[in-house]
């Protein structure tokens, strides 16, 4: 995969992906913000301005302006908000990225925030808020940061509480892109067949508006912890959903990798251990996965499942002895093998698209600083041994860092207690 970076005189950064032979291209605007640079009473705002730069701008006056042009390319657009970064982006045929880019740009840099259209989009968000709580698998996750982080901005729920969403008025949005939404914080990624002869002057032009405003900064995440932490949500299911995981490295770490490999081997693939334990073994649950979630300043090692309430004891033990297997047992070459392959063949798979590589470099760009060329990835991947996956293991898997999240017919967390260690049992 090849890349170009540029900065511009205004200190906006522009980054080119050709990809000759893909018949789409990216636009993607990112942001360096999301919900760890609000404050306690913006908790939610990162967010709910994703929602409202569709609302119209000068140019486009109505939310519905703005669909009919790029849903009359056929465009796919969307934006996301996550705790470091915003993104906007629309992809569409090669022929139309002047469009896809005077669009993109202009609800970036112009949104009306109309106070008439805040007041519409709060019930938005509430229902959105409501909706995740209703679905215990997604809302397990935002318990299980909570759990970790408590009260500050990396334990909080990136689309805010309800209160703080129906309090927030148009002077709450004027505040935050001001501090936020500045040239030096800001990423233009066009990825996909396009003209690069042309193309650092044209996103130039497009975001010549852009503020020069210095960019706020947002606070370091504190992490303090000494044994294991535990949070039950009660409600009535016929499945208990649960995270359980541990503190572990930054982005920018040289432990990365090892996670990767790590998290691959314990649940990621059907013929991963904890899927083979958890649902052909034991029969227990439908899905089990393990993940590694890095960050600027932090990182968390989780294993996430749905099992029969029934049994939720006898599983949590199964997930903490997996763990403990891989430092106290061998690994097999063959094993290393295949989850090193896995890896780099999924890897590679995913970034098959325009937006997909456009994504890759704007989050590395955020978090890590620094673009990883995939095939530098796939090399550092394959370099992975034995010894460093248990290194790391025997670093992570300890009980001073360990958390549970649960949610199911459970009211009192004692109960969990008493098996939530890593340690061996009697």
């Amino acid at each position: 995969m090849k890349f170009n970076e540029t900065i511009l005189p205004n200190g906006l950064k522009v980054i080119t992906v050709p990809m000759t032979d893909n018949p789409a291209v990216t636009v993607l605007v990112m942001v360096s913000t999301g919900s760890k640079y609000e404050k306690k009473e913006t908790n939610g705002l990162s967010h709910f301005l994703e929602h409202m730069v569709f609302k119209g701008t000068p140019k486009r006056p109505r939310s519905i302006d703005i669909s009919r042009e790029l849903e009359s390319l056929g465009a796919q657009y969307n934006a996301f908000t996550a705790q470091e970064y915003t993104g906007y982006y629309a992809k569409v045929n090669p022929d139309h990225i002047d469009t896809a880019l005077d669009v993109v740009s202009d609800i970036y840099l112009n949104p009306l925030l109309d106070q008439v259209e805040i007041e519409k989009e709060k019930g938005v968000i509430v229902e959105e808020i409501k909706m995740y709580q209703d679905l215990p698998h997604r809302y397990v996750q935002n318990l299980f940061m909570s759990l970790v982080y408590g009260d500050q901005p990396a334990g909080w729920n990136i689309a805010g509480t309800e209160e703080n969403v129906k309090s927030f008025s148009q002077k709450d949005f004027i505040k935050y892109r001001k501090e936020h939404y500045v040239a030096e914080a800001t990423t233009v990624i066009i990825s996909g067949s396009f003209n690069e002869k042309n193309i650092i002057e044209k996103v130039g032009k497009a975001f010549s508006g852009i503020s020069l405003d210095k960019k706020d900064n947002k606070v370091p995440v504190v992490q303090v912890q000494t044994k294991p932490e535990i949070m039950v949500k009660f409600k009535e299911t016929d499945q208990a959903h649960l995270v359980v995981g541990v503190r572990s490295f930054d982005a920018k770490s040289e432990n990365d990798v090892v996670l990767a490999v790590l998290s691959t081997m314990l649940g990621r693939g059907m013929s991963s251990r904890l899927f083979q334990k958890l649902r052909e073994e034991m029969g227990v649950g439908y899905y089990v996965n393990a993940s590694q979630d890095s960050y600027t300043d932090h990182g968390l090692f989780s294993i996430s499942t749905g099992v029969d309430t029934k049994r939720v004891e006898e599983v949590i033990k199964v997930l903490l002895a997996e763990c403990k297997k891989i430092i106290s047992e061998q690994i097999s070459e063959d094993e290393m093998k295949k989850v090193k392959d896995y890896i780099c063949g999924s890897f590679m798979l995913g970034l098959e698209t325009s937006d997909a590589r456009a994504e890759y470099v704007a989050i590395d760009t955020i978090l890590k600083g620094k673009i990883t060329p995939p095939k530098e990835e796939i090399e550092k991947i394959q370099k992975v041994t034995v010894e460093q996956v248990k290194e790391i293991a025997k670093k992570i898997f300890v009980d001073e860092g360990l958390n549970l999240a649960i949610i199911g017919p459970y009211k009192d967390k004692a109960i969990f207690e008493k098996i939530l260690t890593f340690n061996d049992r009697d």
